[in-house]
């Protein structure tokens, strides 16, 4: 099965501003945030999109 134009994981600094189906990453600081968000992006083969400060979304186009 091959996944196509989904939403793989978020991650965040703020629990409280998200929920759903994908896996959540709860981060403490920002640069563990952008660590955890660049790691994800490489071991899944999707795309990091930052859609704010302390929200990140990686998606499979």
């Amino acid at each position: 099965m091959k996944i196509e134009k989904a939403i793989l994981a978020v991650i965040t600094l703020n629990q409280s501003k998200v929920d759903g189906g994908a896996p959540i990453f709860i981060c403490e600081t920002k640069e563990e945030l952008e660590s955890v968000a660049a790691n994800l992006e490489a071991i899944t083969d999707g795309i990091a999109h930052a859609l704010s400060e302390e929200l990140f979304i990686i998606v499979k186009h």
